[in-house]
């Protein structure tokens, strides 16, 4: 806990050095509801630094229903994975990521497995 409220200082304290700007976007999908919000942040700063500062600035409504730790999640840019220590460019979307439901390949494989059962299906 003590290691989150630093981190959250250091941060704010990055915000208010002289240093130029960037906007990122921060956005968390879940099953039924997307959240996202804007912010601006000096250049330098990390891909943790700034879900630290989303969820502080209310990235998550009051009451969200949320199955993950967003501070623990992976997290990503435009789809491409990154660590924490990613530094963020000017206009990057910084996704937190929720685990998988289902094994995409295996899904691919029963779909697979279904069609060729189907009736009228040419096996040859």
């Amino acid at each position: 806990m003590a290691d989150d409220l630093t981190a959250a200082l250091i941060a704010e304290q990055r915000l208010t050095e002289d240093k130029q700007r960037i906007s990122v976007e921060v956005v968390l999908a879940l099953p039924r509801h997307q959240y996202q919000c804007a912010l601006h942040v000096p250049e330098g700063t990390t891909a943790h630094e700034v879900r630290k500062l989303a969820l502080s600035n209310d990235l998550l409504s009051p009451g969200a229903q949320v199955d993950i730790d967003p501070l623990l999640a992976p997290l990503g840019v435009f789809g491409e994975r990154v660590d924490n220590n990613h530094i963020l460019a000017a206009g990057d979307r910084l996704e937190i990521y929720r685990p998988l439901q289902q094994d995409p390949k295996e899904l691919r494989r029963q779909r697979a497995r279904a069609a060729s059962n189907e009736p009228g299906v040419d096996k040859s």
